[in-house]
């Protein structure tokens, strides 16, 4: 989508008409050290004047997001460093002060150089890649995939119930002898995950998409964690746009995207945590499909995926959400860590994002469904924590609604750099969210339920 037609989309859409931004990745030698690179995000344009919203690393560990206009003379990457250098001092006065706790926990880590990191022994992994029609993008994933740092891995195309042959030809033809194909005639995300996991050799199993860039070190820090902790069954990882392009792209993001922020996380359901009142339940904040991996043995003694959630079913989404608690309920732990990185290309136009928000809805309430019909003994452990849950929803919406009813506003002044170390594309949320879109999240979650059991009985019409 051009620049030009953006713009006439967003003016149809009563959107806010977003100039583009490019996205890079800046590293930097420590908090407060020197520049030691800048380059675009993976098959982003090259940087120049104007918005630009950057990763920020400590040599080489993801650590914060900052956005800065450049100015022509500017150089970006002093521009850049200012900013999260600023943002950084402000949040140290903060912490001193003990003012604000939800800065203490956005603190970045501060890693040690990798020669000093020890090396474990890392699991062989299969990672598996659910696609239908897309075989342009899904090149582009693959080529991101095959130059993986982990010294023992599979790739695994899922070609979920295709109308051609390209994702076929395509896979045994350029990836031949370097990527497996399976097929699965069934259309679903879940029911492509399992057969996957049915063909895959890996002792982990890494899930992606086919509309995403990996970071070469993602199957390397997606994995380790396993190596080290026996009681591990689920990892999830970062996911960071790589393209915004479009008003629609840049309104997702700045309402957090996919990303769940850079401090590292266990979640422990012997030990749940204290600021998560309805956890596991609250599956959401774990991670997304995009960027997840599993124990195979742990995945498999959960009965994998439940086949009526996902896109590609009338459930419209959940697929995820629904591992993610089983895996927890099942006394395995799971961690998100935000050194496994990838590049998410965001839908482009307006109906996406329509479709997305009807899709986050339902897929909601259709996971909540699926557990507790295939495990009704976590109905009142659900239940007993639901007035506590909703009345801490309800502190944080009155915290974060603006006087429209949308997100309260933020960001620098005068289109000054932003920064954050949580998810968003200006380190707050400045673009309000159109009340059209609650609306059809409240429609989707009300459709979930419905669109789940639809599924159920659809796939018993289809069985032998």
């Amino acid at each position: 989508m051009t620049e030009g037609e953006a713009s006439r989309e967003a003016a149809r859409a009563g959107l806010p008409d977003l100039p583009p931004l490019a996205v890079a990745e800046l590293d930097l030698d420590g908090p407060d050290g020197e520049v030691l690179s800048l380059r675009p995000a993976p098959g982003g344009p090259p940087l120049g004047e104007g918005g630009v919203y950057a990763l920020v690393r400590l040599r080489g560990h993801p650590a914060a997001t900052v956005l800065a206009h450049v100015r022509t003379g500017e150089d970006p990457a002093e521009v850049l460093a200012e900013a999260f250098r600023a943002e950084r001092a402000v949040r140290r006065r903060l912490n001193a002060q003990g003012t604000a706790a939800e800065h203490r926990a956005r603190a970045e880590p501060v890693p040690p150089p990798c020669a000093e990191r020890p090396t474990p022994l890392l699991p062989r992994a299969t990672v598996v890649v659910a696609t239908r029609e897309r075989a342009g993008q899904l090149a582009r994933a693959l080529d991101s995939l095959l130059a993986q740092d982990h010294p023992d891995f599979q790739v695994l195309v899922v070609d979920n119930a295709p109308v051609t042959t390209a994702t076929r030809d395509l896979v045994q033809g350029r990836y031949a002898g370097r990527v497996d194909y399976v097929l699965e005639p069934v259309p679903g995300l879940a029911v492509a995950h399992n057969r996957g996991g049915a063909a895959a050799r890996g002792e982990v199993l890494a899930f992606t998409d086919d509309d995403v860039v990996a970071d070469p070190h993602w199957l390397t820090a997606l994995t380790e964690p396993f190596a080290a902790d026996p009681r591990l069954g689920c990892v999830t990882g970062l996911i960071l746009p790589a393209r915004l392009t479009t008003p629609a792209q840049i309104l997702l993001e700045s309402h957090g995207g996919f990303a769940k922020g850079f401090t590292q996380r266990l979640y422990d359901p012997a030990a749940p945590p204290a600021d998560e009142p309805l956890f596991p339940f609250t599956a959401g904040s774990f991670g997304s499909g995009a960027n997840m991996a599993f124990r195979a043995q742990v995945l498999a003694s959960v009965g994998g995926f439940d086949p009526a959630t996902g896109t590609g079913t009338p459930a419209r989404g959940g697929d995820d959400l629904y591992a993610f608690v089983r895996v927890l309920s099942a006394g395995h732990r799971l961690r998100y860590t935000p050194g496994a990185l990838v590049w998410h290309h965001h839908r482009e136009t307006w109906e996406d994002l329509r479709n997305q928000a009807y899709g986050y809805g339902a897929g909601l309430t259709a996971y909540l469904t699926a557990i507790l019909v295939r495990r009704p003994a976590l109905l009142p452990s659900l239940l007993r924590k639901l007035p506590r849950g909703l009345a801490h929803a309800r502190t944080i919406t009155a915290h974060r609604a603006g006087p429209d009813g949308g997100a309260a506003p933020g960001g620098g002044p005068a289109g000054r750099p932003t920064t954050s170390t949580a998810p968003g594309v200006h380190g707050a949320q400045t673009h309000p969210w159109p009340r059209s879109l609650s609306r059809l999240e409240r429609r989707g979650m009300l459709h979930g339920p419905l669109g789940y059991l639809k599924a159920r009985l659809r796939q018993r019409g289809s069985r032998p």
